[in-house]
């Protein structure tokens, strides 16, 4: 498949080496380069592209702002992020971004993204579902994007939160709180001031000689006093509906 991209970076060093990467791969047959998310607009309105490779930080209209502007779109190119910094990654979550890349961008890294790229315009139903948050974790040196779907439970750890799944766990910048708000109506609960689960995972609730556990994939996690009597509340109401459905 050939791909046509558009590179956007307001660095020019940064945008010639980007748009230098992307043309040297052989799914690329065309490049466009926008030096800001205004010029990146006005060559989306009069081409069609598969992706746009974007950086975060740019003055006026940011990255992530454009971002969102694109996802409107009626047929919205795949977003890469192509960024310095790793804080963006709390936004991401809400964007269903195909990629984050992080600089300095390697050859063969910005290949595996568009080997993401070509793949969902080739696949008839991507892995990740265009509405369903991906969260760009780091995997041996790869940044690679984890549907919220998989993530069990989630565990405080300082300011950063480390998501676990069925097979391993990912260490995420950003607090606990921030996904307990973001991911409140996706069924994820807060039930201690360190852990937030996902609700229908939730096999068992009982009192031990040190107060209340909940198990998640047979691990037991602590429950607060302060959350238990909600915890239970939810755990009766997803209960009923499941019976009378």
């Amino acid at each position: 498949m050939s791909l046509v991209v558009l590179a956007v970076d307001d660095e020019p060093p940064a945008l010639d080496e980007l748009a230098y990467l992307l043309n040297a791969d052989g799914r690329v047959a065309y490049v466009h380069r926008a030096g800001d998310a205004t010029e990146a607009l006005r060559v989306l309105r009069d081409t069609e592209v598969d992706a746009v490779f974007l950086d975060i930080r740019m003055p006026g209209l940011d990255g992530m702002e454009l971002a969102r502007i694109l996802r409107r779109f009626a047929h919205p190119p795949a977003i890469v992020f192509v960024t310095a910094y790793d804080d963006g990654a709390v936004d991401a979550f809400d964007l269903g971004v195909t990629d984050y890349v992080r600089k300095p961008v390697r050859a063969e890294r910005l290949g595996e993204s568009l080997r993401r790229v070509a793949g969902l315009r080739s696949a008839p139903a991507p892995a990740i579902a265009p509405d369903e948050p991906a969260i760009p974790v780091e995997l041996a040196g790869t940044t690679r994007m984890l549907p919220r779907s998989s993530v069990r439970w989630v565990e405080a750890q300082g300011d950063y939160a480390r998501l676990h799944t069925a097979d391993a766990s990912h260490l995420v910048r950003v607090s606990l709180a921030t996904l307990a708000e973001r991911w409140a109506n996706a069924g994820f609960v807060r039930i201690h001031r360190s852990y937030l689960v996902q609700l229908r995972l939730v096999t068992e609730l009982r009192l031990t000689n040190s107060g209340y556990v909940v198990a998640v994939d047979g691990v037991d996690l602590p429950v607060s006093r302060r959350h238990t009597r909600e915890l239970k509340d939810r755990l009766i109401r997803a209960a009923k509906h499941d019976w009378t459905r």
